[in-house]
């Protein structure tokens, strides 16, 4: 009779336990992907007013450098490419180092790329 009661014992602490590891666990992933989210937000309402002000400045260079050049677009490219390039928001994605953050974007053409042969 005592290894039943001893046995139902175990079990019922052994079930309770589970009960309060088993959601916490849950929790844990949840609260870090929720806290992922929100800083990647609070990042973006930084980083996006920069990125855009930076970007609208370099789209407005880089089309007076067009005027200005008498239609080279080969200037108002190296203009463009890095200002219009690169990340616009940050993700959280980013924030966990899985995908880079570019406030540049690329400096090469297409031509040049292949002509280095990558």
């Amino acid at each position: 009779m005592r290894m039943s009661f001893l046995r139902r014992t175990l079990l019922g602490v052994g079930f309770s336990v589970w009960l309060v590891v088993a959601p916490t666990a849950a929790w844990a992933g949840y609260l870090s992907e929720a806290g992922l989210g929100t800083a990647s937000m609070f990042s973006t309402l930084i980083y996006g007013p920069l990125k855009l002000t930076y970007a609208i400045l370099g789209g407005t260079i880089g089309g007076l450098s067009y005027l200005l050049s008498v239609g080279n677009m080969d200037v108002a490219s190296r203009i463009w490419a890095p200002s219009l390039g690169g990340s616009y928001v940050i993700t959280p994605e980013m924030l966990k180092g899985e995908q880079g953050i570019r406030f540049f974007g690329s400096t090469t053409t297409p031509t040049e790329s292949t002509e280095a042969g990558y």
